[in-house]
């Protein structure tokens, strides 16, 4: 088993369970250090019961992540095969998103057996509905604009608040959804940076005490970009304030729900080993653990409800 790509709360979660369903079914586990990057090198350790006892509660992941541009040449998944041959693993377990099951894609299309756990913050990842982490990091998120909108409120601001999302924006429009901003911003569909300077002074002329624009990093209309057409182009009668989130919304402990989705999607990958079944991913689909082909998974994303984006603005008032 191993953990891949960004880090997300409840991805220990996962792997606890992994460890202990995996021993209940006469399994023996090991897990694989720093990814990809481990596993090329051998970092490889036997797992039992008691290493993963009281890491449920901890955000991050207790194998580590790196990135491993080796693994994406050939000679590279040659010597990771090797080293799964190695320490004779019958079956690899990859806990990740996108990134991470095309490369264990990768590995089923060269006959080793593989199953993927739906993992991400960015819920970008197809035959998932929601990813582990994504209830985490929106809540991070959410907690954050309640705070800064008290304080924007003391001092008649407008705020520009940055979450991550460097090609997905689900984060971004949820979290401008629940937390009631007047503008939101993403990759998926271009924003004006007019449109935005336009809402805010909307909001000033009807009284209110504070406005607030949520975008996605990789959204055209991000953070930098707002905060110098504000100063360069345009004067509003808010001052203007941004803080950009960034690695803060992976860094929490997982919510209950988090926890309970990696625990049953780690079962649902034991459960796939058991009836042989691999090559796939394992994810929550109407809302029930299932299995998905890592063929129809690879190199895809799941497009975002741009519905809701149109529900965003009608919302404003």
């Amino acid at each position: 088993m191993l953990t891949s790509g960004g880090d997300a709360p409840g991805m220990n979660a996962a792997i606890r369970t992994v460890v202990r369903a995996g021993q209940d079914a006469g399994f023996e586990v090991f897990g694989v250090e720093r990814g990809f990057n481990g596993l090329l090198g051998g970092s490889i350790a036997q797992l039992g019961s008691r290493a993963v006892s009281g890491i449920i509660q901890q955000g991050g992941t207790f194998l580590g992540t790196a990135r491993c541009p080796e693994f994406a040449t050939e000679a590279g998944r040659e010597q990771a095969l090797d080293r799964l041959s190695e320490y004779e693993i019958e079956a690899l377990v990859v806990i990740g998103g996108n990134g991470s099951q095309q490369g264990a894609f990768a590995l089923s299309e060269a006959g080793f057996p593989v199953i993927g756990i739906a993992s991400t913050i960015d819920n970008d990842l197809a035959g998932s509905d929601i990813t582990i982490g994504v209830d985490t990091a929106l809540n991070i998120a959410l907690e954050a604009i309640d705070r800064l909108k008290v304080t924007a409120s003391s001092h008649q601001r407008g705020l520009v608040v940055e979450v991550m999302g460097r090609d997905c924006g689900y984060l971004a429009l949820i979290a401008g959804i629940t937390g009631g901003a007047e503008a939101v911003a993403i990759p998926e569909r271009e924003t004006n940076p007019e449109a935005v300077a336009r809402e805010f002074q909307n909001a000033y002329e009807k009284g209110k005490k504070h406005a607030v624009a949520v975008v996605a990093e990789g959204a055209q209309c991000n953070a930098e970009a707002l905060i110098r057409y504000f100063r360069e182009q345009v004067s509003l009668d808010f001052e203007i304030r941004a803080t950009i989130l960034g690695h803060v919304q992976r860094g929490g402990a997982p919510t209950a729900f988090d926890r309970l989705l990696a625990t049953r999607l780690g079962a649902g990958a034991i459960g796939a080993i058991k009836r042989k079944e691999f090559a796939c991913l394992v994810g929550s689909l109407n809302g029930t653990t299932q299995t998905t082909p890592l063929k129809e998974v690879a190199g895809k994303s799941k497009p975002l409800d741009l519905e809701l984006l149109d529900l965003a603005a009608v919302l404003v008032s």
